[in-house]
């Protein structure tokens, strides 16, 4: 049975720039169908389903109406064994949320949150084309804690245009000072397809990895110090407040992916849905199926992929996995430490996390 269920909503209420994942903006003609489309998807496989984590990303899930998401959740729970769910996740725009959606989404089995603040500063905010303000942020925690949600994640985000060291830090001072259970500080980077990318072919934008470096390691010094545990690279929470289902990604479990663009891995083999959501509709409507990219997993391609995502994590990988040489070279270099059989990132060797990886594998 595939115990973690992903689902992909791509409507967004305004495109962000930086953004790489397939989105799309709002478009009330086409959701109906989507939603119909998704819950047709989700019989597909409702019998080697029982999920014990499941993550709504997207896109912006909450782009979606309180009645669309009772009819999705709703029809979700009609069709798929919800009995052994213990963590349901949705992420959330601070400019979507409400009274009525955050009571709505606890009633319907929603006991994560995962708000994209991105940052305090109204005029990163603005670099970054968000349609939400500080304030409206704030207010959008503040509801979500009377709605009773008890484990919120905030996402923040460094290496912005323009962003200087005192503001990150200022950043992070007002974030914990909220007391979220858990939060994710992502490194901007520049993908390919988004209008950064763009700027950034044209030397308006320049990325700076010496100041990134110096912001990442204030990111691990004041997290730390405030009791935030570094689980993941850019991830941190309370004890106890891990998001499962990320874990489940990281420590290579198995998945399902529901909705466009959605990716989903079961034993060796691994299959992306369509990155487009009027030919998703049109596919699963036609019985022809969502996919259009599989391909076959063998053990070293599993192998690799473990020590990767596992390597970034605070529980490392077997030392018997890594290469000896290769490792007795990180562990001289200070990038690696070794301890009862396994193999860690040090401080520094999180700084280098990707080049580490690369290395190893």
């Amino acid at each position: 049975m595939i115990s973690h269920l992903y689902a992909h909503i791509p409507f967004c209420p305004k495109v962000c720039p930086y953004c790489s994942f397939y989105k799309e903006a709002s478009d009330r003609n086409k959701t109906q169908a989507f939603l119909d489309a998704m819950l047709k998807e989700s019989e597909l496989h409702a019998g080697r389903l029982r999920p014990v984590t499941i993550f709504f990303g997207g896109g912006t899930p909450t782009a979606l109406s309180t009645p669309q998401l009772q009819y999705l959740i709703g029809g979700l729970r009609q069709r798929i064994d919800f009995s052994a769910v213990e963590e349901f996740t949705i992420e959330m725009n601070p400019a979507t949320v409400s009274l009525e959606k955050a009571a709505a989404l606890r009633a319907l089995g929603v006991n994560r949150v995962s708000m994209g603040v991105q940052s305090w500063d109204p005029g990163l905010l603005e670099t970054l084309g968000r349609v939400h303000s500080a304030a409206q942020a704030r207010r959008s925690y503040e509801i979500l804690r009377e709605a009773g949600f008890d484990n919120v994640n905030l996402d923040l985000m460094f290496g912005i245009p323009g962003q200087t060291l005192a503001q990150w830090r200022e950043s992070l001072i007002q974030t914990i000072a909220l007391q979220p259970d858990h939060i994710s500080a992502y490194c901007l980077t520049y993908e390919e397809d988004t209008e950064y990318f763009v700027r950034m072919t044209r030397g308006e934008y320049r990325p700076d990895e010496t100041l990134d470096a110096g912001l990442f390691e204030v990111t691990m010094e004041l997290l730390g110090a405030a009791g935030f545990e570094q689980y993941e690279i850019s991830n941190y929470a309370r004890s106890g407040r891990e998001c499962r289902h990320n874990l489940a990604y990281w420590l290579g479990s198995d998945y399902l992916g529901l909705g466009p663009s959605a990716f989903s891995t079961l034993q060796n083999e691994r299959w992306k849905n369509v990155s487009d959501t009027s030919e998703f509709i049109r596919r699963i409507a036609s019985g022809e199926g969502a996919a259009d990219f599989r391909e076959a997993l063998d053990a070293d391609t599993r192998k690799v992929e473990q020590i990767a995502f596992a390597l970034r994590t605070n529980r490392g990988v077997p030392t018997s996995l890594l290469p000896t040489d290769k490792a007795a070279q990180l562990v001289a270099g200070g990038l690696l430490r070794e301890e009862s059989g396994r193999s860690y990132l040090t401080q520094r060797g999180k700084m280098l996390a990707d080049a580490v990886a690369e290395d190893v594998i």
